[in-house]
């Protein structure tokens, strides 16, 4: 399964870069795939694995903030493990070159 989620948040100003960088603090130090984008995060695991550790985040956050939007776009697919890779490696050889990561 694949995840997809940001958090933003709320009342800590234009720039929120010292409150998203304790969150991915938590996806690095919990072991599971992920990869990070300008956008969100994407992580692999299991459903239970998935929600602990975005919950976790949001826990996190809010520690700080009286308030955050979460975002949250979950990809399952039975049967196909590292996916964080190969959907990418897959367009990748239908296009025939290397995107821009």
């Amino acid at each position: 399964m694949l995840a997809e989620f940001s958090i933003i948040p709320i009342g800590a100003g234009s720039s929120i870069g010292d409150q998203l960088s304790v969150a991915l603090r938590i996806v690095d130090e919990s072991g599971m795939p992920y990869k990070v984008n300008p956008m969100g995060t994407v992580v692999e695991g299991q459903w239970d694995e998935i929600i602990a550790i975005i919950k976790k985040c949001h826990d996190e956050i809010m520690k700080k903030e009286d308030r955050a939007l979460i975002s949250i776009t979950i990809d399952d697919r039975k049967g196909k493990p590292n996916r964080i890779e190969e959907k990418v490696s897959s367009v990748e050889k239908r296009l025939g070159r290397t995107l821009k990561k």
